[in-house]
């Protein structure tokens, strides 16, 4: 039997979670629909990232936070921290979790993920695709009620426009979308470049992306003259 063969199944079988992990991931399962009961139950949910679970529970524990940090953000004030830990995280679902979370958590509260900024935006350059379409959905929710911090920033996204992934390709435009609705004059400068991709992108959605932001952004801009 081929080695790597063993060795893939090794890995998957350690991945699944035990007996009782899985009466955690039930629970998790059952709390993801009872929104009613997430505010005083972000602190046992949180237990989940001091816990050795399977990276499949651990995965789900950072969904879920993100979640209830949208809507209690308050609550997540101890717990950030923990979130972030996971931004280097050697496996790249994780890490996606984490961008996730902190994304969620700071479109709710800016203030929370002000101090982890600097190492959400190096995901930037992380080697996995999901990730990075993770940090730019991550960035679009922080930007809705805090775009002042990606004003100089926007060059990252465009770059990203030119990403190897398609689909972080053409989720990237829609960064200015979001900046050009708030803040359209920092747009203004790459309304020739997203112009480009409206008419070139190879993929529809691309082009509708840039499109979009183009609209948005030039509908926005006469009232910041």
């Amino acid at each position: 039997m081929c080695i790597n063969k063993v060795l893939s199944d090794i890995i998957t079988i350690m991945d699944k979670p035990t007996n009782t992990e899985k009466e955690f991931l039930d629970k998790l399962k059952l709390l993801t629909k009872s929104k009613d009961k997430w505010e005083f139950a972000i602190d046992d949910v949180a237990t989940g990232l001091s816990e050795k679970y399977s990276s499949a529970v651990t995965a789900k524990v950072l969904w879920l936070l993100g979640e209830m940090g949208l809507k209690y953000p308050l609550r997540m004030q101890e717990h950030i921290g923990k979130i972030a830990n996971y931004l280097e995280n050697k496996d790249p679902k994780l890490r996606e979790r984490a961008v996730n979370a902190i994304g969620r958590i700071g479109r709710a509260d800016k203030n929370l993920v002000l101090p982890y900024l600097d190492r959400l935006m190096q995901m930037v350059e992380d080697e996995a695709d999901n990730v990075r379409l993770s940090f730019v959905w991550a960035c679009e929710n922080i930007a809705t009620s805090a775009p002042e911090l990606f004003c100089e920033r926007l060059k990252l996204f465009y770059e990203l426009m030119q990403d190897k992934s398609e689909r972080v390709r053409i989720e990237a435009p829609e960064m200015f979308r979001v900046m050009g609705k708030r803040k359209p004059k920092v747009v203004e400068p790459y309304l020739d470049k997203l112009q480009w991709f409206a008419d070139n992108d190879q993929h529809s959605v691309g082009r509708i992306h840039s499109a979009g932001a183009i609209r948005i952004t030039e509908k926005a801009l006469p009232d910041y003259m």
